[in-house]
This record gives C-alpha cells, structure tokens and sequence, in this order.
C-alpha cells in the first residue's frame, strides 16, 4: 500500500471524526486508529482496550438514562455506516413517535459490505433518531432513545 493512499486515509478518518479504519487491499491489511477529538478543556476518560467478538456483542447495547427513568439509549453493536431503510426509495424502518416492538428491525448498519440489521431488545416509543442516513458510526454511538413501555 502506498504512502500517499495511507495519508489519504489518515486525512479521510480525520474527517469524518473516526477512530478507527481497516482496510484490506491486495491480500494486505491495513490498521489505522487515533484518538477521539476532544474539544479544548474537556477532559475524556480513558479505558483499557477489550476484545469483543461481534458474536459477542447484543444487537443494540442499550443503556439507561440517568435522570430520564425507562429513557433507553440504543447503541451501535459495530463501526459502519446508518441506514434508516432498506433501500433509498423505501420508507424508513422507524420515525420518532413510532411504537416498536422487541425483535422489530429499526435500522441497518453496512460493515465490511455486509448489512446487518438492527433490532429493538424493548417495546416501546423511539423519542429519538440519533443519526443521520447514511451517516458513518462508530462501535457505542447512540442511534435511538427509546421511551420503554412498562409492563
């Protein structure tokens, strides 16, 4: 792989605001990752790296809201790009104010030319779309807030 292709990668990551980048090219593969951009005088926490098989990981992590009790956060299981449908001509999966039902597909995300779709774990209410079509993510970034229903 070329020097200026890596710097165009670099440049590319730097861009979007990625942390990380893989791409294999004629049977080589090619790791890039940084640090996320942090605006002056804010301080990020850092944490020790973990391996997560993507078997591993549920698909949506949710995680609570504090102050904002059944507020359910959805987060992308993987780094990718957002899609609100299955196609560009089709209706979205979901709009804020739609009920969902756990196993409903809500979005898909393409990594690595494969797209996966998806699910809601809660019954309940999207408040909230996080993203925007097409829109690249990262493992963790919030898609949707969901209001669960109570039983």
């Amino acid at each position: 792989m070329e020097e200026t292709n890596i710097r165009k990668y670099a440049q590319l990551m730097q861009d979007l605001d990625l942390t990380g980048l893989e791409i294999s090219e004629n049977g080589a593969t090619l790791r890039l990752e940084r640090a996320p951009s942090v605006l002056p005088g804010v301080s990020v926490p850092v944490m020790a790296p973990t391996a997560a098989s993507p078997a591993s990981v549920p698909p949506s992590s949710p995680t609570a809201e504090a102050g904002e009790p059944g507020l359910i956060s959805v987060c992308s299981p993987m780094v990718g790009v957002f899609y609100t449908a299955a196609a560009e001509n089709q209706r979205p999966f979901v709009s804020v104010g739609d009920n969902v039902h756990k196993g409903d597909v809500i979005c898909i995300i393409e990594s690595m030319k494969l797209m996966n779709e998806i699910t809601s774990d809660y019954d309940g209410t999207i408040t909230e779309i996080c993203v925007g079509n097409q829109q690249v993510v990262d493992y963790g970034h919030v898609l949707f807030r969901i209001r669960k229903e109570t039983p």
